[in-house]
């Protein structure tokens, strides 16, 4: 993010697109709700469901699935046609303007109404309000990068917000909503293939000599590492024969679930080190018990970059030890000696490599955590990040036209699927599908669908029906919902006895390799 949650209340007028807020976001989500009630914000929804936060909005655009760069590109269109754009921002903090206001030139509201589906005018009418405003803040989620064009669409939602002029001040900025509670920290220390903590270049001798000094060693790689998406493939083509995953439960979570457990299989050697026996968990030759985040201390690095202490609250059972534990002891054991007395002895080693932390101690988040960049002891963290230039200098527009999705609903496969997550379960159901009462109000799956598309394949509320894609099948239960539009179904993904990923299109963004969980072709028939 580069705002603050926090200063999301201090918007006129909050865009959110691709996030479930209210479900996925919960609490994040009452501080959008406090600035539509009692200060005045105007809010803009983008989604292809009427989801509940859509009920606070004084405009919901519902776009057809995957089609968010034409959308995007026609709201900047207009802003342009009419004069809106902030002028002095775009001289004087940005390049290569004239390349996106040749590009966006033909996503006319006409032209973008025809591949999305948003009506003309509720397309002009959202560009006004987001660039007449002051202050526009844009929240999105993973309905935004679960597709081939994810970066496409994140890096569009940043020319937007660059055109208006709204980034570097309070109650503006681009904030993307983390999907879990320490994703932000996990790729800050470095838990991405390119890049080492503080998202510094694997391939920069600089940098890797750095590191080799701090830990003592020689020769670290310089070479780019696999993405998970590229992992499996490997594993099914036996490249990759040996896997260790740790808080993590790809046999529910991953794309096209039928063949990711071909490829599990075709491992010679799998550890899972994770606090339940998951499903994938069931599948390894060796299981290490770590503790959760109750068990033990340290710090989390939350979506809006806060960096926070997690204090042990109660001992871990059984054998379970702290992930560092584990990780040092294994180390050992492979003849380079690790050890640390306790995890503030870490934090002080990830200080000394990580510019953005370097400032940042456990004393100083005694009471309160602090943002980062965080460089020196004395400095106060950075609540909004690109005040006065971006860390390249002037901030690059990009010119992005529209690539439809990867796979289209046709006569085999008339019905497009989405997928995502329910306020009661939480990501494979790991931890909430153990808890009684979450389990009690969201029991089981089901697919969400309109009652014109209920009424069309004669389906009744709680009636078992079979979804079926070009990858596999799954029964759930239909629930009829003003929520879906028609010609799309929903289904969340929380159940692995009805995984809506054994349906899901494992075609990958280029670029990040994040797959297109939020669109793919399915039909239905009752189950029997």
């Amino acid at each position: 993010m580069t705002n603050t949650i926090g200063d999301i209340e201090t918007a006129e007028v909050i865009l959110i697109t691709g996030s479930n807020t209210t479900e996925n976001h919960p609490v994040l989500s009452s501080f959008v709700k406090r600035a539509v009630k009692f200060k005045g914000a105007r809010l803009i929804v983008v989604d292809p469901r009427r989801i509940k936060i859509a009920g606070f909005a004084h405009q919901w655009l519902r776009p057809n699935l995957g089609t968010d760069v034409a959308w995007i590109n026609g709201i900047m269109h207009v802003i342009i046609k009419e004069n809106l754009h902030d002028k002095e921002f775009v001289a004087n903090r940005t390049q290569g303007f004239e390349e996106l206001k040749a590009m966006v030139e033909k996503f006319t509201p006409a032209y973008v109404e025809e591949i999305t589906g948003i009506p003309a005018q509720q397309l002009t009418d959202a560009a006004k309000i987001y660039a007449g405003a002051e202050t526009s803040s844009i929240l999105y989620c993973m309905g935004i990068t679960q597709h081939i064009t994810g970066t496409d669409n994140v890096k569009s939602l940043a020319n937007l917000a660059m055109l208006c002029g709204h980034i570097g001040k309070p109650g503006t900025g681009v904030n993307p909503l983390r999907g879990q509670n320490n994703v932000q920290g996990a790729c800050d220390m470095g838990g991405l293939p390119n890049v080492f903590t503080a998202y510094q270049p694997v391939s920069n001798l600089d940098i890797a000599k750095k590191m080799e000094e701090a830990w003592g060693v020689s020769g670290l790689p310089t070479k780019v590492g696999l993405k998970v998406t590229e992992m499996i493939p490997k594993a099914h083509s036996g490249e990759m024969k040996a896997l260790y995953i740790i808080g993590e439960n790809p046999l529910v979570s991953d794309p096209d679930l039928n063949h990711a457990e071909k490829s599990f299989s075709h491992l010679e050697f799998l550890v899972v080190q994770d606090i339940f026996m998951t499903e994938t968990a069931q599948q390894a030759d060796v299981v290490l018990p770590s503790a959760c985040f109750a068990e033990k201390d340290g710090t989390f690095s939350n979506t809006e970059r806060r960096v926070q202490r997690v204090r042990k609250a109660v001992n871990p059972p059984g054998q379970a030890w702290d992930d560092w534990k584990i990780t040092c002891e294994i180390a050992k054991r492979m003849g380079y000696s690790m050890s640390y007395t306790d995890s503030e002895a870490i934090f002080e080693e990830i200080r000394k490599v990580t510019p953005s932390y370097a400032g940042i101690t456990y004393k100083r988040m005694e009471y309160e955590g602090l943002h980062w960049p965080c460089p020196a002891e004395d400095h106060p963290g950075t609540p909004i990040l690109h005040t006065l230039q971006f860390p390249i200098g002037k901030g690059n527009f990009h010119a992005i036209d529209y690539i439809p999705s990867a796979e289209r609903a046709d006569a085999d496969y008339p019905m497009y699927l989405t997928t995502g997550r329910v306020l009661y379960q939480y990501h494979t159901g790991t931890m909430t599908r153990k808890t009684g009462g979450l389990n009690e109000r969201s029991p089981e799956n089901f697919v969400e669908i309109s009652s014109s598309d209920a009424d069309r394949y004669g389906l009744a509320d709680g009636d078992k029906v079979q979804v079926a894609s070009r990858r596999g099948e799954i029964v759930a239960g239909i629930k009829i919902s003003d929520k879906a539009v028609n010609g799309t179904v929903f289904i969340p993904f929380h159940f692995a006895e009805s995984a809506a990923n054994r349906l899901t299109n494992a075609a990958l963004d280029p670029v990040s390799g994040i797959p297109e969980y939020k669109v793919c072709a399915v039909k239905l028939s009752k189950a029997a």
